[in-house]
């Protein structure tokens, strides 16, 4: 029986009609409803039929999230007064509940990328409402753009809707083609807000591990424990202070776990809120209270994607979880950052659903301002890897055709096809393969895919199985950092984990079991184990270095903690790790035991053999090496290198070490300042001598002397003189007028010959005063004036000027009046022009 009542009291029931009309007329709308209006739930019935409105369609929800796609379900029926399965229904990875007569389906973002791979047409289905869009999540990006392509070509009758919770829904209107914004008021409360940031400071949030491919990744205590501490204090605050349950956010299960244990003894039900809790204690929360106050310590899933009745205080710890990727070193994160403004008004408003409620912000309100005002689009900063299969797979490879919000950024891009191509999921032109294809459809990241089906034909599809779900959602942390034992315990174990393991340990094996599955017989757990890992991650392929540090195949170092039972290994296949801000080594986080013949078979594409010639420490070394990627196996010297190698070795050292490793006497110093005037002043065909130019073309002015040099003692021998000489503009016959255009000296009127400074802007003469006596004009290089630099008797500046005929007439008498009394056994008429210019006392003038 339809609870009529419950759906007559859903704000966004008076949009519907307007969003009707909307989809009639273009097929296409914007819904933007404060959560809790009912856009959730109410909205698919409605568009389905189900309402007692409108024909029957066939509607398709998509969540972001698992937890929220079984509640939306679960919320729908019970309107409907029916059990999931029947006319509502949901399919999250791993549990399906749909019937024959199921008209709405919630699935998860995930989910539908994989329908719509197998089945572009999405037969049957009538609409699509992806929800909660705003959050920018990946998938849902992925989603819209392919929904739209489907749009445009095989189905212009499909109706799209994406549904926002908050007002900022220009960019998907202008997406979906200038599509209607359809607005619905939602029923809110007002919320005060109470400033509330912890007594002293405390660290700022930074990284966390993780890798490419995890369904829930982990940070590993990037949240200072004294921030922790404050916020189960204000929680405890807000229980004396208000009324109600008390809504908490925090970013992260390990944080949520530690604030649970400071809250014992509380008056009240503690309950956690994540995508890893059981759905007994989900549901719970989602009920209401059964009379007993609750404390309700939830990720960034509570902002919008649930509701939780009976809130009446929110708790914001003000930090959140957001992919970072380090693409240099294949290392991917959970990175704990500030939460944005807007998620900061999400939450608040969590407070004000069912009456006046109160926020506690557990930060200054002078920070409030400086905070993003929107969370990074995840395809802005998340590994790219299964995106760009899912690209490949629907036929473009690289994104180019899709309507995105945002582009993916090139590099990414680069970074992921380099991966898909190398476990051979696409070929060289970046065109997916039939593997490519398989992988795709096991609702895994590429890298472990790659892993499942290498590792099945190898070892056994179950044992290859347990390793792949291990990693696709990393064990707790109790379990340790050894990925043997972290199995053995999950095998055994009877804790939430665990059932979720053993569900993707069936549902992995099973997709692989038959054709192309080994037996794995002779090989131990361990050695699967370490197999299976080293093919998910073969750059993280790691050597022991000594004393718990390793290097991976990548180049970056890897240390373990003390008292890791992987520290003696000589090997690693490192699963999880991560690299703190300014460190140089990462920090290994779970990893298996290897041998270095299966290091060399997981990662044999990274391993090289030949001549390497480079510069090490001031000099040419030439080596035969063997390595896995940075990882050198095997290293002998070379007593005949290529001679071109070892040319491309010294040009390295000049780039490292600078041109002084070459022979620079003063005059060719002179010479290159010269140049350098010339180019600046008249540009080509005077060439350009600066380090940059010089180092660039090496070819044009170091040869022969640079390929028949073996090592630095060779390079301090060439003539930088010489060299420089061959860059100057021989052919057009300009080179004859260097002297002219850039004189190294000018002769002054005493008849001296004195040098040119050219190293500054302005070109620089500097000479004794009585020397110039008699010259009116400021003399000029290649049409610049020189900067005359005007010396005392002893050689000291007695003036600067540009302008001798202005010093003559306005500055020379003050030098005068300060200088005769100190230099009078020289010349200092009243009217220099009058007197013979001079490099003498008066006394010899006299004598001569």
């Amino acid at each position: 029986m339809i609870r009529t009542e419950a759906l007559d009291r859903l704000p966004v029931r008076t949009a519907v009609p307007a969003l009707r009309h909307a989809l009639d007329d273009r097929g296409v709308a914007v819904l933007c409803a404060p959560p809790g209006t009912g856009k959730t739930t109410l909205v698919p019935l409605a568009l389905a039929g189900l309402t007692g409105e409108g024909p029957v369609r066939r509607v398709l929800v998509a969540e972001p999230r698992r937890i929220a796609a079984r509640a939306a379900a679960r919320r729908m029926a019970w309107l409907l007064g029916e059990r999931p399965g029947e006319r509502v229904g949901f399919t999250v990875r791993g549990e399906r509940v749909v019937g024959r007569g199921t008209v709405v389906e919630v699935v998860t973002t995930g989910v539908l990328l994989q329908r719509l791979q197998r089945d572009q047409e999405l037969s049957g289905v009538d609409a699509v409402i992806i929800d909660e869009c705003h959050e920018r999540h990946l998938d849902a990006d992925t989603v819209a753009a392919f929904l739209l392509d489907v749009r445009e070509t095989i189905r212009p009758d499909l109706r799209l809707v994406a549904a926002s919770a908050t007002t900022d829904a220009e960019g998907w209107a202008r997406l979906l083609g200038d599509a209607p914004v359809i607005e619905a008021e939602g029923v809110s409360y007002p919320v005060e807000v109470l400033w509330a940031p912890p007594p002293r400071s405390v660290k700022p949030p930074h990284g966390g591990g993780a890798s490419p491919g995890r369904a829930q990744p982990r940070a590993w205590g990037r949240v200072d424990p004294a921030l922790l501490t404050h916020v189960a204090a204000t929680v405890r605050r807000a229980l004396a202070e208000r009324e109600g349950d008390v809504l908490c956010f925090l970013p992260g299960v390990g944080e949520i776990g530690r604030v649970a244990g400071q809250l014992a003894g509380v008056d009240a039900e503690v309950l956690q809120v994540h995508g890893r809790a059981p759905a007994a204690v989900q549901d719970a929360v989602l009920a209401g209270s059964s009379g007993v106050r609750r404390v309700v310590l939830a990720t960034s899933v509570a902002e919008s994607s649930l509701t939780v009745p009976g809130v009446r205080v929110v708790v914001d710890s003000g930090l959140a979880r957001e992919p970072r990727t380090d693409h240099a070193r294949g290392l991917s994160a959970l990175t704990t950052v500030r939460a944005s403004q807007a998620a900061g008004r999400q939450r608040a408003g969590r407070a004000g659903r069912e009456a006046p409620g109160a926020v506690y912000r557990c930060w200054d309100q002078a920070e409030d301002g400086r905070l993003a005002r929107f969370p990074a689009p995840e395809i802005k900063v998340a590994d790219l890897a299964a995106f760009a299969l899912q690209a490949a797979c629907w036929g473009d490879p690289d994104a180019s055709s899709l309507a995105l919000l945002d582009p993916p950024p090139a590099g990414a891009m680069g970074a992921a096809r380099e991966v898909l191509g190398a476990i051979g999921a696409v070929d060289g032109g970046g065109r997916v393969t039939g593997r490519g294809v398989r992988m795709s459809r096991l609702g895994l990241h590429p890298r472990l895919a790659r892993a499942l089906l290498d590792g099945a034909r190898e070892a056994g599809a179950r044992r290859a199985a347990e390793v792949v779900a291990l990693l696709s959602e990393e064990p707790p942390r109790e379990y340790g950092d050894d990925l043997a034992a972290a199995l053995r315990t999950a095998r055994r174990g009877q804790d939430g984990y665990a059932g979720r393991w053993k569900q993707e340990v069936r549902r992995l094996s099973g997709q692989v079991e038959g054709a192309g599955s080994g037996s794995g017989e002779g090989r131990s757990d361990d050695a699967v184990i370490g197999l299976v890992a080293a093919l998910a991650f073969p750059e993280r392929v790691a050597r022991a270095r000594g004393d718990g540090a390793f290097l991976m195949a990548s180049g970056t170092g890897a240390e373990l903690q003390e008292g890791s039972p992987l520290r003696r290994s000589p090997w690693l296949a490192v699963a999880v790790a991560d690299r703190p801000a300014h460190a140089a080594s990462a920090r290994v986080r779970l990893a298996a035991v290897l041998d270095e013949d299966t290091a060399l078979a997981a990662a044999g594409h990274l391993r090289v053999r030949g001549e390497e010639v480079r510069w090490v420490d001031g000099e040419v070394v030439a080596r035969s090496v063997d390595r896995l990627g940075a990882v050198e196996l095997a290293v002998r010297p070379l007593k005949q290198p290529d001679p071109e190698l070892v040319r491309g070795a010294l040009v390295e050292g000049l780039r490292l070490e600078g041109l002084g490793l070459l022979r620079w006497s003063r005059e060719t110093e002179q010479l290159r300042s010269r140049l350098a005037f010339l180019h600046r002043v008249l540009g080509a065909p005077w060439p350009d001598v600066s380090d940059g130019a010089l180092l660039a073309a090496p070819d044009a002015w170091l040869e022969p002397e640079l390929s028949r040099a073996r090592r630095r003692s060779d390079l301090g021998r060439i003539d930088a003189g010489q060299a420089l000489r061959r860059l100057l503009p021989w052919v057009t016959g300009e080179a004859a007028r260097l002297d002219e255009l850039a004189p190294e000296r000018i002769e002054v009127p005493s008849g001296s010959r004195i040098r040119v400074e050219y190293d500054g802007e302005q070109p620089v003469l500097a000479v004794k005063l009585q020397e110039l006596f008699g010259l009116a004009e400021t003399p000029r290089v290649a049409g610049v004036p020189v900067l005359v630099h005007l010396l005392s008797p002893a050689g000291r500046p007695a003036a600067v000027t540009a302008d001798l005929a202005s010093f003559w007439r306005e500055g020379y008498r003050a030098v005068r009046a300060e200088l005769r009394g100190r230099y009078p056994k020289h010349p200092w008429p009243e009217d220099p022009a009058t007197v013979p210019a001079t490099r003498y006392t008066t006394a010899r003038l006299k004598r001569s």
